[in-house]
């Protein structure tokens, strides 16, 4: 599993921090770095986007994949809300983070965000734990060690087919999209 067929509990977890460890390190200053005080985009307040409702017939063309209504701002918050209404709302949040992540050009952003990603959503009994199956996640902290844009892609994909197969056909019977087609 971790390191091979017969590896304990123990082994997984020792793999687990030293992954960790090297992530962290990751993220560490270099000596001769200079602090700028630029805040992050994230950290700056943003004015509310106003997202302007669909038309119904907009709206019915999500129907025809769920790639098709989260590409649409209005889509996606109208998702969101359906999926918090149902205590779910982990699986967008995991899946829009990973498409941020992806964006990502600098390394050093990258290795914090990929820990935020990981301690938030994937790590055993993060505050917004994913549902994704064992080997998901073992290979998903390998990704770790070595970030790359797809260092989630696995788990991202994972989510998104959970998304499909229950939480969008659900949504799709929903009064809430069925208050936009009419």
């Amino acid at each position: 599993m971790c390191k091979g067929l017969g590896a304990l509990p123990q082994t997984c977890l020792e793999r687990a921090k030293e992954i960790k460890t090297k992530l962290g390190t990751l993220l560490q200053k270099p000596d001769n770095s200079i602090d700028l005080i630029i805040p992050y985009p994230e950290k700056l307040e943003k004015k509310p986007e106003k997202i302007q409702k669909p038309s119904p017939e907009d709206a019915l063309q999500w129907r025809e994949s769920l790639d098709r209504m989260l590409a649409n701002s209005y889509g996606l918050a109208t998702f969101r809300s359906f999926l918090r209404s149902e205590f779910s709302e982990e699986n967008i949040e995991f899946w829009v983070a990973c498409e941020d992540f992806k964006k990502e050009k600098s390394s050093v952003k990258m290795a914090a965000k990929a820990q935020k990603i990981y301690e938030e959503f994937i790590q055993t009994e993060a505050p917004r734990e994913v549902n994704i199956d064992y080997f998901t996640k073992d290979m998903t902290l390998r990704n770790l060690v070595a970030l790359s844009p797809s260092t989630f892609d696995l788990a991202q994909k994972r989510i998104y087919s959970l998304m499909e197969k229950d939480s969008f056909a659900r949504f799709l019977q929903s009064k809430q999209y069925q208050g936009l087609i009419k």
